[in-house]
């Protein structure tokens, strides 16, 4: 099987502005990202898709492969459509793996991958941790049925704590496998509703009817969105098994 992990990466960010190029440890926040998916051993290729040639020449420096894109995308899953469609290659799979998330595991994303393979018939997987119920609207929350179905994303507290409260939620982690098809169906279709009030570019997906299941990870990967982010993955990131193979 051909299986590809594209990571997007665009310049701006409101509440970080040039998040890719922040260093770790001397490191852009973007490389991190690629280095560690390098060492997944599912993936045949992987690319940074980017919007701004600021973050291509990081990757240059780097030595990572990196495919220019639209600044115009409104999200991630649009802009590694089209990276995928410039590569002209067939891939059973393509994996989004967020430029923004620098302790990502190269052990989940196999772990991902080798879910999907068991389960070819479904459009997207989307992965999640188990983690303490904060109400925290950066953190995406998915609700699922007894397949492990995904029935919705919010950034709300959800299930919402009517009469019991649920100690644990099923927290989005950003390695989304996709069929190729599934992904193109989904980028040639506009903003829907819901993912216009929430900003959860994946509840477009649903709303068009493409099928997506979770399967529960162990780990402590979480994006940089704000600052305190920043702060917090360049502390774990000092002891972080995984940097030490490839820094």
């Amino acid at each position: 099987m051909k299986i590809i992990g594209l990571i997007p990466s665009r310049i701006n960010s409101s509440r970080l502005p040039q998040k890719p190029l922040l260093e770790i440890e001397g490191i852009p926040l973007v490389i991190h990202t690629y280095r560690r998916a390098k060492l997944s051993k599912k993936l045949n290729d992987i690319f940074i898709c980017c919007d701004d040639e600021k973050i291509m020449n990081i990757a240059k420096k780097f030595k990572a492969k990196a495919i220019m894109t639209s600044a115009h995308h409104v999200n991630g899953t649009e802009r590694i459509c089209e990276a995928y469609l410039k590569i002209k290659k067939k891939y059973d799979f393509i994996i989004d793996i967020q430029g923004d998330e620098p302790l990502i595991s190269p052990y989940q994303i196999d772990q991902v991958i080798d879910f999907h393979v068991k389960n070819k018939n479904i459009d997207i997987i989307l992965p999640h941790l188990l983690v303490e119920n904060l109400n925290n609207p950066n953190i995406v929350k998915i609700v699922a049925d007894k397949k492990d179905n995904v029935l919705f994303l919010s950034r709300a507290q959800i299930p919402f704590a009517f009469k019991i409260l649920s100690k644990k939620i099923k927290k989005h982690l950003s390695i989304i496998s996709f069929l190729p098809e599934s992904l193109i169906k989904y980028s040639k279709t506009k903003k829907t509703n819901l993912e216009q009030i929430e900003d959860i570019e994946l509840l477009r997906a649903l709303e068009i009817g493409l099928k997506i299941k979770t399967i529960k990870l162990k780990g402590d990967s979480f994006s940089v969105d704000i600052l305190n982010d920043l702060k917090n993955a360049k502390l774990k990131m000092k002891d972080d098994k995984i940097f030490k193979i490839y820094k």
